[in-house]
Parts: structure tokens; C-alpha cells; sequence
């Protein structure tokens, strides 16, 4: 359970930002806001059993893999968030109730009940604004060597939620920005690996876009939230083939 007072990350947690290939050459700016499952020490188990903690609340299983695999393949910079969403969900804003949510699915998040003004400011301060300052801070940058960035989020979802099968297994996601994702979807038509589907199995309605506008639209930068069914990518052949995938989609929009 959480302790009282605003104390979020000790030293021994170390930094909430990750950040691989800070030169490389690829105009791809990667972003997994949802890599980790790991919760600062201050914060114990959230009250939660070791199987909410595993499971897709509180983090996107599969996808800093996949995104370690295109890095690699694109020689493109790869920012993510090192701590689980359940303490800060990066990917939504901090007036949002789910930025920190007090349940998910099927579970009720103890630890996030009633949090305090300054618990919800001192979380913000610790995990998301140093992780947004620092896509900031790479973005300017690149822009000042004369580098391009197009902003390209990588996420997992569940194949049932809520007792719903999800038939859909690779999402291309785009807020009003349409331009990277259009290029994608035909090229993943003329590839078809994969069933894919444009602002599947969320879409901007859902509120999952906020990366996307923060740093993409904001910027005029082309963007694309990727979400691949996390069943296909439960190991590392399956994470391998899914990197290799997206890496020629990509690869062939950008050529494009």
C-alpha cells in the first residue's frame, strides 16, 4: 500500500526515463509509454495481487520489445517510461482520471483510492513531465542538427476485454493527423500479415491520442499509434516477427 506523504521515487528506483539509440539517424521517434510493470519502491504492491501487477493494467506486455526491435531495425531513438502506467498513465493527461486510475477492468487499485491534490501533483512532477520534457528535449534537438521527427507510439492491447473477443490484431491509430497512418494501412494491405484496422481496438474518442497531440500534432511532426494484440507477441519469436513487420511498413510509408 502506499505510505503517506508525496515521496514518489527513491535513489534506488533511479530515473523514470529510458532512452536508446539518443543518435539515431532515422527520422522515427520512437515512445512506449507503457513499457514496464515495475512500481517505484515507495509505492509496495498498490494493494493489488501478483496477477493484476502481470497483467495488461499495468502495463503493455510485449510492446518495449517490439519496440526495441524496430529501434534496431530503423536505427531510431527510443524513448520509454520505466515505471507501470498504475502510478502514472503517460499517455494521458494529469487532468485526467485516468492518469492515475483508481480501478481498471476488473480490479479495484487501492492504492490509487483517494489520492490527494498533492499526491496526484507530486506523481505528475516525478513521472510525467520528466518523461514528456525529455521527448521535448530529444525533438528540439534533432530539429537543431537538422534531423525529422515523426512521432510513432508503440502499445499492446488484450484479445478479450471485458468478455469481448477482440478480432482485430494490429491497430494503426491517428488523431487528425491521418498522414503516416494512411501510408501504413495501405501498405499493410498489400502485406496483409496481420489483421489490421484503422483506430482499432481505441481510437481518439478513447482519449489514447495524447502523445500523439502533446509532441506530434502540436509540432506539425506526422504521427501513428501502433497497438498490436499482445497474444501475438507473448514471446520472442512473436515479438521478432511483429518488429520485422511494423520495421516495413514503416520503412515503405516513409518511402512513400
Amino acid at each position: 500500500m502506499v505510505l503517506a506523504g508525496p515521496k514518489i521515487l527513491s535513489e534506488a528506483d533511479g530515473d523514470c526515463v529510458g532512452i536508446e539509440r539518443v543518435g539515431g539517424r532515422s527520422p522515427v521517434l520512437l515512445v512506449c509509454e507503457h513499457a514496464s510493470n515495475a512500481l517505484p519502491e515507495h509505492f509496495g504492491d498498490l494493494g493489488l495481487p501478483s496477477e493484476a501487477l502481470s497483467s495488461h493494467i499495468a502495463w503493455d506486455p510485449g510492446a518495449l520489445s517490439v519496440a526495441g526491435g524496430i529501434s534496431e531495425g530503423l536505427d531510431a531513438t527510443l524513448v520509454y517510461q520505466r515505471f507501470s502506467r498504475l502510478i502514472y498513465d503517460c499517455n494521458r493527461p494529469p487532468s485526467s482520471p485516468g492518469a492515475m486510475p483508481e480501478a481498471s477492468e476488473i480490479y479495484a487499485i487501492p492504492g490509487n483510492k483517494d489520492l490527494t491534490a498533492e499526491e496526484r501533483l507530486a506523481r505528475t512532477d516525478a513521472l510525467y513531465v520528466p518523461f514528456h520534457d525529455a521527448i521535448r528535449g530529444l525533438i528540439r534537438d534533432r530539429r537543431a542538427r537538422g534531423q525529422d521527427s515523426i512521432i510513432v507510439t508503440i502499445h499492446s492491447f488484450t484479445p478479450v476485454y471485458h468478455g469481448r473477443e477482440r478480432a482485430v490484431e494490429l491497430g494503426i491509430l491517428h488523431d487528425e493527423d491521418r498522414r503516416l497512418a494512411d501510408r501504413m494501412l495501405e501498405a499493410a494491405a498489400e502485406a496483409p500479415l496481420y489483421r489490421t484496422e484503422r483506430n482499432q481496438p481505441y481510437g481518439p474518442e478513447d482519449g489514447v491520442t495524447h502523445t500523439l497531440i502533446l509532441h506530434g500534432l502540436s509540432n506539425g511532426l506526422r504521427n501513428v499509434m501502433i497497438e498490436v494484440r499482445n497474444d501475438l507477441v507473448a514471446d520472442d519469436v512473436g515479438q521478432g516477427v511483429m518488429a520485422d513487420y511494423l520495421n516495413g511498413l514503416l520503412q515503405q510509408s516513409l518511402d512513400a
